[in-house]
């Protein structure tokens, strides 16, 4: 049995993190056969592909209800926990909310691991959820062949305030508040690969929460708001101007990524998550000349707790870079624009 010393968590999962998640290919066509949801207070279900439900409890108050859990991104315990917890609160954030509880998920293999292990994974989550507000009030664990941990977390939301997919109009401006790239760094460390050593500035992005970058960005008008996670950039774009009947540009010189996923994404480093995001968009997106694999790949590339993809007015969209960019998110940059075109296509070109 490994101690806490000298565990690799990694080595315990054969999908690491967001890059876990069933293609969207796969879930919608499941989720369209679901009866329809008839109960007048649920102000946001599952037919726009939000991050969280709605719920509205009065005039004045709508519950944001969310779950999400992985195997491990990170090696560990503490950074899976926390990046977990910083990945499950995202759902929040991505709905103009503010969440207040939480409940953990764990799937825990006592056969191999120690029950220290498990101790610093919920310690990690525990102090992500504080840093946030947030208390963690109980929880459910099973058996399971892998670890696995995340969070149930409940979040509150004015109902004239929650920010969907559905909100989007020609002529905004996509902001996008983290960099890319996790995915394939996360993968170059669990093969050995990691030349750069950019698993830690990457575990510094995924640990970030993205409470202040949602305040700003509902400040600034945000008419549409999500978060990038396991389907990648152009796949939570999907789901945006799918749900809003508009189509997008998205302006790949402009999109910050990580430098070191440059470096392994052209070496052949890229998860199974996002060779299959790159497939399920294959429809949808047409790329422009210049638009090479790799960065394909990357604006593909599976994210856990990955940054909020806003859309703005288009003359609020450089205000809100900059006070993003105050705030510790030096990557924030305007990514594209939203456009009058065919529902759901996605352009990619090089520049404006």
């Amino acid at each position: 049995m490994s101690t806490p010393e000298t565990v690799y968590l990694t080595r315990f999962a054969k999908r690491a993190g967001c890059a876990s998640k069933h293609p969207q290919d796969f879930l919608l066509p499941l989720l369209g056969t679901l009866p329809a949801v008839t109960d007048p207070n649920v102000l946001v279900g599952s037919i726009t592909a939000d991050d969280a439900a709605i719920y509205k409890l009065s005039d004045n108050l709508a519950l944001v209800l969310t779950t999400d859990f992985f195997t491990p991104i990170v090696d560990r315990p503490y950074d899976f926990g926390s990046i977990a917890a910083a990945n499950a609160l995202s759902d929040v954030y991505a709905m103009g909310g503010v969440p207040f509880a939480a409940l953990s998920i764990v799937g825990f293999p006592d056969a191999v691991l120690p029950p220290e292990v498990l101790m610093e994974i919920l310690q990690g989550a525990a102090a992500k959820a504080g840093e946030a507000g947030v208390s963690i009030i109980g929880g459910h664990t099973i058996k399971t062949e892998e670890p696995i941990f995340g969070l149930a977390v409940v979040g509150r939301v004015h109902p004239d305030e929650v920010l969907t997919n559905a909100g989007a109009r020609p002529g905004d401006l996509l902001v996008l508040t983290k960099p890319l790239g996790v995915g394939i760094i996360t993968t170059a460390a669990k093969r050995g690969e990691d030349s750069l050593g950019a698993i830690v500035e990457a575990i510094a992005v995924m640990s970030t929460l993205n409470g202040a970058a949602s305040r700003i960005l509902a400040q600034a008008g945000a008419r549409a708001l999500t978060d990038v996670t396991g389907f990648g950039l152009l796949g939570h774009l999907r789901n945006i101007v799918v749900a809003s009947g508009v189509s997008a540009t998205v302006w790949s010189e402009r999109v910050p990524v990580l430098a070191a996923a440059w470096e392994y994404v052209r070496a052949g480093i890229a998860p199974g998550g996002t060779h299959a995001n790159r497939k399920s968009m294959s429809v949808d997106v047409v790329f422009g000349a210049g638009i090479d694999d790799p960065n394909q790949l990357l604006l593909c590339d599976a994210q856990t707790s990955g940054g909020l993809l806003g859309v703005l007015p288009a003359d609020r969209a450089d205000e809100a870079v900059r006070e993003l960019r105050l705030v510790g998110m030096s990557d924030a940059a305007v990514v594209g624009r939203i456009e009058a075109g065919k529902r759901g296509v996605i352009s990619v070109v090089r520049t404006p």
